[in-house]
């Protein structure tokens, strides 16, 4: 508050006679930025160059009155809210009633009483400076606003439950235009499987004034189903009535699907799976929860954290306010930088998404996918920033859970980064079967081709964790969208480092550097030549080449000379050329295994 009390406020004096300028500035100059002009002409140039706070202003002056000044002042809509005073001597009701009529909001009478003058010029000063608050907290609920916006699905209805506003994410995830949505009940997006009972347990909750949480299956314009975490908020008015309803999402799916496929692997295997009935139980417990919120100043200090975060890394709120949010990070992110890094972006009034790993207040380990937002003020300066987290723990450790069972769950696995479309069954086949052919030609022996066919359909299987708007996108990715893509890699890593087993170790391998590039140029380690593992060089070939050959969302197959002109253009640059010759030597091998695992419809997102 006290740097706010030591900004002056700026007094633009209009006055054609010297000594009544003398006499208003004299008067105001110790308290004010005073800036003076003795003629319209002037004062219109004063006024957009200095952008007072307050105007005074002399009627009666040659070539322009203040009359005519003023409605000139008042017609720039950039300044159409600053208050204008008139000064006057002339008291009649006419006079008065054309400056009101005009738009000015006070009338001061000459000659000038230096007291009263004063207290009305601290009255209005309160007045302006109560309209500045206003405003910055406007735009700050304009920023929080916005932030929501970027990283939820939103709508609202009135009280009638009618949608009123949907943002564009919801539109992307539903299929539909917003015009198509406005005005009617979300029943036009819910699930035949969703019981009544839920949403009449939803508006009773909602109608007495309580927020609602829970998962809610939907479906899309064109009947596909996909599911939510929502939370349905209702807003009242100052008499405590409510207004309308406010309905924030996120996009579990992925999330649901996958757990869907270990149910059935569950179901069809043997009694070990059913030794993991306590996993499914916590996994389920993971998709409701709510999202974590932290806020810091500037300097990264802690303000602020919701129940969920306290929960999930057990300080208190006591414990975390005043806290540098660096504490809270795993030793990993300090050798990385990887702190100092986020400052850096949000200092520069970037947003950003990263996956950190935590420590609790007793150091156990938690994954946090997390998204970065600079809160800006009414001059576009960071004033603090905000953290939005989605607990990822749950996927990061799912190894743990799996590491006992059959081999084939490998390839189901595999396939979880394309639930999304069902034609791509046939995609890690290929890809298991091209990587055994070319490392059985590069040398290897058969127990280590064996084990890059079976991890490497696991190579993309970080994509449950990327949002389907981003993984399903049709067209070119925005440069925020790609970093967030890349991710993948890593967050397969992290899924599938932790286990023993020879063949998961592989696949961990295998999603973490199938992107990298012979000259250096790949992600996310940016590894050169043969420090990129053999596995991954030879997975990167696999699947690219079946990539290409097959309809994506964004594109339409290649015809096979592209594809090959386009390996001998990246020999040595994304590709090992040893491996691309003994590619480019045994393509009818290669050809005979796409010949007899054709999918004519595959649509999966592949990076560059």
């Amino acid at each position: 508050m006290a740097e706010k009390q030591e900004k002056r406020l700026r007094i633009l004096v209009v006055d054609d006679e010297t000594i009544n300028l003398h006499l208003v500035s004299d008067l105001l100059q110790s308290h004010y930025d005073v800036s003076v002009a003795r003629s319209g002409e002037k004062a219109l140039s004063i006024f957009e160059k200095v952008k007072p706070h307050l105007v005074l202003l002399d009627i009666n002056m040659p070539q322009m009155d203040g009359f005519e000044v003023a409605s000139k002042m008042l017609q720039l809509s950039d300044f159409k809210d600053v208050p204008i005073l008139f000064l006057s001597a002339d008291t009649s009701v006419d006079y008065i009633s054309k400056g009101f009529e005009i738009g000015a909001v006070d009338y001061i009478t000459k000659p000038i009483e230096a007291k009263p003058f004063l207290l009305k010029i601290g009255l209005w000063e309160k007045l302006v400076r109560k309209s500045i608050e206003n405003e910055e907290k406007q735009q700050l609920l304009n920023e929080y606003k916005n932030t929501v916006d970027r990283s939820a699905i939103v709508s609202k209805t009135d009280k009638h439950g009618r949608i009123t506003y949907v943002n564009d994410r919801f539109c992307e995830i539903s299929g539909y235009k917003r015009e198509e949505l406005l005005g009617k009940p979300h029943s036009i997006v819910r699930h035949e499987d969703m019981r009544s009972e839920i949403f009449e347990e939803l508006w009773e909750t909602i109608q007495a004034k309580k927020p609602w949480f829970g998962v809610v299956k939907n479906r899309t314009k064109n009947g596909q189903a996909y599911f939510v975490d929502t939370v349905i908020n209702p807003i009242v008015d100052a008499d405590g009535e409510i207004i309308e309803y406010i309905g924030v999402r996120h996009d579990i799916t992925e999330l649901e699907e996958y757990k869907e496929i270990l149910k059935d692997e569950l179901n069809n295997t043997s009694k070990s799976y059913q030794e993991n009935v306590n996993y499914m139980v916590q996994y389920e417990a993971a998709i409701n929860s709510v999202n974590a919120i932290v806020k810091t100043d500037i300097n990264n200090i802690i303000t602020f954290a919701n129940t969920k975060f306290c929960e999930l890394s057990a300080y208190s709120l006591e414990d975390l306010i005043g806290m540098e949010c660096s504490v809270l990070r795993d030793k990993e992110h300090h050798d990385k930088k990887d702190c100092e890094e986020i400052k850096k972006q949000l200092r520069a009034k970037k947003s950003l998404y990263k996956i950190l790993k935590n420590r609790t207040k007793e150091g156990v380990l938690f994954y946090m996918g997390t998204f970065f937002y600079p809160i800006l003020d009414i001059n576009n300066q960071p004033i603090e920033y905000l953290q939005v987290m989605h607990d990822i723990t749950e996927i990061i450790e799912l190894n743990q859970e799996i590491v006992d069972t059959q081999k084939e769950i490998v390839f189901t696995m595999g396939a979880i980064g394309e639930t999304r479309s069902k034609e791509t069954g046939l995609h890690v086949k290929r890809v298991a079967e091209y990587s055994y052919l070319l490392a059985k030609l590069s040398g290897l022996d058969e127990k280590h081709a064996q084990r890059i066919k079976q991890a490497s359909p696991m190579h993309d299987i970080g994509k449950v964790g990327i949002a389907d708007s981003i993984l399903n996108k049709p067209g070119t990715l925005t440069q925020s969208e790609f970093e967030i893509m890349k991710t993948h890699a890593e967050l397969g890593y992290e899924m599938l480092k932790y286990s023993k087993r020879e063949i998961l170790q592989t696949a961990a391998t295998i999603a973490y550097t199938h992107h990298e590039k012979y000259n250096g140029k790949g992600y996310p380690n940016a590894l050169i030549a043969e420090e990129i593992p053999i596995e991954g060089r030879i997975t990167a070939i696999a699947d690219v080449f079946d990539a290409l050959g097959h309809d994506r969302c964004y594109k339409k197959a290649w015809e096979l000379d592209r594809i090959l002109a386009l390996f001998n253009e990246e020999r040595g640059e994304h590709f090992d050329p040893k491996l691309i010759d003994l590619f480019m030597e045994n393509l009818e091998q290669f050809l005979k295994i796409r010949d007899t695992m054709e999918d004519k419809n595959a649509d999966e997102r592949e990076m560059k």
